[in-house]
């Protein structure tokens, strides 16, 4: 869990609503750790755990499962009766029916539909035709619906596409690593997950056990949950994380995946990704996490991110987050 932070774009997605309803944004970053700074750093980044704190404290204090995005209210305790609705289906094709079934019984817009064609299966977001999709709400229910899925079954879920219908609205990397680097296509017709009509008949692995266990924080368990995955870009983190300290070179790591560095390369790009991009974003990771941490230095982290010298690893972190490693924990 170490490794994953997220863009205070979503943070700020978050927050959007508190203010209309009399919430102060500022008490509820502070009490969840988060520096009021970093939400005006562009490409500040705030760790994974921190963000689904603020996220589940900002739904309590709204009381408002959809933060103030949907036209009618979802009140606390809707995710989990859900949950509880579908646990007992026999395949995900049957659990994403009464997923989509459950929220439309909501009468609140936006809400899932389950559209099925010969080879593919569209779970998408029906808006009011007058008000044109709002990107966070969309994004926040698409992200639900395609790792609660990927839970109920224990695997990563192939996505044909992810449609959204408007320009970016954060940056493309953050758009990879929401839907764990499935194609992303903006500007589209429809807000929508398309999947193969394959994955329908794949069978419920979860039990009323794990799900108890699940919705202790389904917010973080969704955010970090970590299948086994045969991707090209899963195995390079773990070959760079477990030696992190000694940060091996895309040589290294082909050698130990016997494969030759140029096709691994070509097949980090097919996967959107690259040997570099990887690297630092497990270095920038692993620093806001051990930040968060007392009793470290700026140099013991430094090492701990994979740095030499503590001069590069401050100047590195100001180009991630926009402040430097003394800023970033003053304002934890």
């Amino acid at each position: 869990m170490r490794e994953l932070s997220i863009s205070v774009y979503f943070a700020r997605a978050v927050l959007r609503n508190a203010v209309a309803i009399g919430l102060d944004p500022m008490q509820l970053l502070r009490k969840n750790r988060i520096s009021p700074r970093l939400l005006l750093e562009e490409g500040a980044r705030i760790s994974i755990e921190r963000f689904a704190d603020l996220q589940v404290s900002t739904m309590l204090a709204m009381n408002d499962e959809a933060l103030g995005y949907t036209s009618r209210r979802l009140p606390i305790g809707t995710w989990s009766m859900m949950c509880h609705a579908v646990i007992g289906c026999e395949t995900l094709g049957q659990a994403l029916n009464r997923y989509c079934r459950f929220f439309q019984l909501f009468e609140a817009t936006p809400f899932p539909a389950l559209l099925e064609e010969s080879d593919l299966v569209r779970l998408r977001l029906q808006q009011d035709p007058q008000d044109p999709p709002k990107p966070y709400p969309v994004e926040l229910m698409l992200f639900n619906a395609h790792r609660f899925g990927s839970w109920l079954v224990q695997e990563h879920l192939p996505l044909q596409a992810v449609n959204l219908a408007y320009a970016p609205a954060a940056r493309p990397e953050d758009y990879r690593h929401m839907f764990l680097a499935n194609p992303v296509h903006f500007d589209a017709e429809y807000c929508e997950l398309v999947f193969s009509t394959t994955l329908m008949d794949k069978r419920i692995s979860q039990t009323e056990q794990s799900l108890r266990h699940y919705l202790r924080h389904p917010v973080l368990m969704m955010l970090t949950q970590d299948f086994q995955r045969n991707s090209w870009t899963a195995r390079v983190r773990d070959q760079i994380r477990h030696s992190l300290h000694e940060m091996p070179e895309l040589g290294a790591v082909a050698e130990s995946l016997d494969i030759h560095p140029q096709t691994l390369r070509r097949r980090l790009s097919a996967e959107g990704t690259t040997f570099k991009d990887i690297k630092n974003q497990l270095r920038r990771d692993t620093a806001l996490h051990y930040l968060g941490k007392q009793g470290l230095s700026i140099e013991d982290i430094a090492c701990r991110a994979g740095f030499s010298e503590s001069s590069a690893f401050i100047r590195a972190f100001k180009g991630w987050t926009g402040v430097t490693p003394y800023t970033y924990r003053k304002g934890l």
